[in-house]
């Protein structure tokens, strides 16, 4: 193999032996621009859209600079959701793989304090969390940031639209002053450049223009009846027939309604909302990663960090009064070079925000008549099938254990497996509708020369 981007980089050679195995030989545009910023230890302010690859440069930074020799808490990101938090985690372990005993942990709302308590007894090396879990833990004394020499802001817009300068003001104010702070932000709003002013030491700064990006997605606007936007959908998931759909509203009642509402035509989907527990969350998560669920109907708590893949279509079923949360809705589509399909339904009273943002996206939006849909279109069933294990990273149980129970003697075939994923203690993995019953003999005979239960999700 000739040399790499990552092969000119200034890392230790255990680090860039991982990077290249994980297919990172190219850098996309902001680890390009970062990197050499980050690995000096430079202070910096990072605009750059969804899926610019900017966890990947921020956490090749944080790895570069871990210090075997000490014991203390060295790298903190905070992230303004749970599934984002969730999501930079697992792209930080599969980082470290290179590094031995390279412990990360998850600090959010919504799961029981007691098992953070107990791992930050034992020492973390990274926290990633929420701002709010964050200070819950320095309130009672059970996380220090004493020892930290790089903290992350990411998505800096967003957790200050949802209210956490306060948060992010005190949570700064107890790591050191000499620390490294970098700022990643799709928008830089004036209160960004405010944050960035208190808080960052003669940061540098680098910006992606996102017009490549943009061009890869079709935007379509459609005129429908207030009254009747149920009914429109219909008609337009029958036209289109997306494989994998992310469908946004702006309530949660909206979410819970419209789900049933497709339930009822067949349409394999579920709700994603603020209301709902973590063990459900993350269950629906997985199936929409996994491919075992086809519709996701979602508040806007998921137009960030949810991590998936090709995703080919997303759907405003109701418009957002803001234009910058529009753009990072339609920027869940057509990501890393693929086509995406963006549909937005607008009732007429909702023109003016329409205007919003094709004045943001210097665009002329038009609105088009509703296509008409096909009255015998049936949805079929997703491909995949999402399994659950009652075992997980606490058990010891890796992604190439399961992946090993599935594909042994007399097992399934690779092609059959899809994505594997693993929580503390319960992991889940998705396989081809037709190798379903199969995989659950293989799962529950032996992973790993032990038994776990194992059922669909």
């Amino acid at each position: 193999m000739s040399e790499s981007q990552v092969d000119q980089l200034p890392l230790v050679s255990a680090l860039r032996e991982n990077l290249n195995a994980l297919g990172y030989t190219t850098l996309t545009p902001i680890q390009q621009q970062s990197l050499p910023v980050l690995l000096k230890g430079q202070d910096l302010i990072g605009k750059a859209k969804t899926g610019s690859g900017k966890t990947v440069a921020f956490g090749i930074g944080l790895l570069h600079r871990l210090d075997n020799q000490r014991s203390a808490t060295q790298g903190l990101v905070l992230c303004p959701t749970r599934e984002l938090a969730d999501q930079v985690s697992r792209e930080l372990r599969k980082l470290a793989r290179y590094r031995p005993n390279t412990k990360i942990l998850t600090l959010c709302g919504g799961q029981p304090i007691g098992p953070q308590i107990g791992s930050l007894e034992h020492g973390v090396d990274i926290v990633v969390g929420t701002p709010g879990r964050i200070q819950d833990h320095l309130r009672k004394g059970t996380l220090s940031l004493e020892g930290v020499h790089t903290v992350v802001l990411d998505e800096a817009d967003r957790m200050l639209e949802m209210g956490f300068a306060e948060a992010i003001s005190t949570i700064l104010g107890q790591t050191p002053p000499t620390r490294q702070t970098l700022l990643f932000s799709a928008t830089y709003p004036e209160a960004i450049a405010e944050l960035s002013a208190i808080y960052l030491n003669n940061p540098a700064t680098v910006e992606i223009e996102d017009s490549g990006t943009q061009t890869l997605i079709q935007q379509r606007f459609y005129r429908v009846d207030k009254q009747q936007k149920q009914q429109a959908l219909l008609q337009v998931l029958s036209t289109f027939q997306p494989e994998s759909c992310l469908i946004f509203c702006n309530t949660k009642n909206t979410c819970e309604e419209l789900m049933q509402f497709l339930q009822q035509y067949r349409y394999s989907s579920a709700a994603l909302h603020g209301d709902l527990d973590q063990p459900t969350r993350d269950r629906v998560l997985v199936k929409f990663s996994g491919r075992s669920l086809r519709i996701l109907i979602a508040t806007d708590v998921a137009a960030r960090g949810l991590d998936v893949d090709e995703l080919p279509c997303v759907i405003s079923y109701d418009l957002t009064r803001d234009p910058e949360v529009h753009i990072h809705r339609v920027g869940r589509t057509g990501r890393a070079g693929n086509k995406g399909l963006a549909i937005s339904l607008i009732a007429d009273s909702e023109t003016y925000k329409l205007e919003t943002i094709s004045e943001l996206q210097n665009a002329n939006h038009r609105v088009a008549e509703l296509p008409p849909g096909r009255t015998d279109y049936v949805p079929s069933k997703p491909a995949m099938v999402s399994l659950c294990i009652s075992g997980g990273r606490k058990n010891k149980l890796r992604p190439g254990d399961i992946l090993g129970a599935l594909t042994g003697k007399n097992g399934i075939a690779g092609s059959q497996v899809g994505k594997i994923q693993i929580f503390d203690f319960i992991s889940y993995v998705s396989v081809r509708r037709e190798a379903v019953s199969s995989a659950l003999d293989k799962l529950a005979d032996n992973i790993k020369g032990k038994r776990y239960k194992v059922r669909r999700c």
